[in-house]
């Protein structure tokens, strides 16, 4: 298979484009994305009947 001059690296420059976005983005919605995470894990972790379940008998 034969690759142009220049197409080479096109596909690592793509990738740290679209993690260089996804990163800002975390960034920007951090406080959303911690309540909304938080929200689920104290969903859960005060739910008595889901501990009940995952204790070891």
């Amino acid at each position: 298979m034969r690759i142009e001059n220049g197409k080479k690296g096109m596909g690592t420059v793509e990738v740290i484009i679209i993690l260089a976005v996804l990163v800002g983005i975390a960034l920007i919605f951090r406080e959303a994305i911690t309540n909304f995470v938080q929200g689920i894990i104290d969903g859960t972790l005060n739910n008595q009947s889901i501990l009940e379940k995952l204790r070891v008998k």
